[in-house]
């Protein structure tokens, strides 16, 4: 399936109101040893489950206990669940321009019993105009173009604190080797590749640059297993889906 066939003719999933006809269910997935369930439905990205993209994000998204998190762009949020159960002590801000999303993602943190993270709607920085994060995790649209996405990357270094980091996922069609680039030319901070699988890879480009051991740690890391034992930190693996 692709992301056109998730909307109706002439919409996409980053549409404000869809008007995809609802079909609602739910999406499962193991995240460190704990079971997480979603709601879903029509019109969204990736209503048919946990797109491999996202899968790697949330796989190399390593948190402390007390960060401030923004999930950009959420969906129905499986990203900002995620974060939130790994940085208990902390704070996610969801946003999402889809009303529908983020209605899902609202009602995904309920089901998941998560207290520390907030859904808010709007385009892009709107709805945290500013704020800073210590980290900024992302799945970006990329079929807004090149233009608006390079925007996108501008704009997330006013919004991390001075040891914030920005972390994105993309694969080699949807452009990521010219934006890891991109950053690497334009970034203030060091920009390293945390992870690789599936044709994706995640990319960390960090606000200031760390000490010389720093930033020889934040070399390219080797990709993680993409499944791991209940409870390893980090482990991912996605269930079966079922109809609500």
């Amino acid at each position: 399936m692709t992301e056109e066939d998730e909307a109706t003719p002439g919409e996409s999933y980053w549409t404000e109101r869809p008007r995809s006809r609802s079909a609602p269910a739910e999406r499962r997935f193991l995240y460190r040893g704990e079971m997480l369930s979603f709601a879903v439905d029509a019109g969204v990205f990736s209503s048919h489950g946990l797109d491999p993209g996202t899968a790697l994000l949330i796989e190399h998204l390593k948190l402390g206990r007390s960060e401030r998190v923004l999930d950009l762009g959420c969906g129905w949020g499986p990203v900002g669940v995620a974060a939130a159960k790994a940085t208990p002590e902390g704070h996610v801000v969801l946003t999402e321009v889809n009303r529908r999303a983020a209605r899902l993602a609202r009602e995904n943190l309920g089901r998941n019993r998560v207290a520390n993270a907030e859904v808010r709607i709007g385009p892009y920085f709107a709805p945290v105009a500013g704020e800073r994060f210590d980290v900024i995790a992302t799945n970006p649209p990329y079929r807004i173009g090149r233009e608006r996405i390079l925007t996108l990357l501008s704009e997330a270094r006013d919004h991390l604190s001075s040891e914030g980091r920005l972390v994105l996922v993309g694969k080699g069609s949807q452009g990521i080797r010219f934006y890891q680039r991109w950053l690497e030319e334009n970034w203030p901070g060091p920009v390293s590749v945390l992870g690789r699988g599936s044709g994706y890879r995640v990319i960390e480009a960090r606000r200031t640059a760390r000490s010389a051991r720093g930033r020889a740690a934040s070399r390219v890391a080797p990709a993680a297993r993409r499944t791991g034992p209940p409870g390893r930190p980090g482990s991912l693996r996605r269930s079966g889906a079922r109809s609500a």
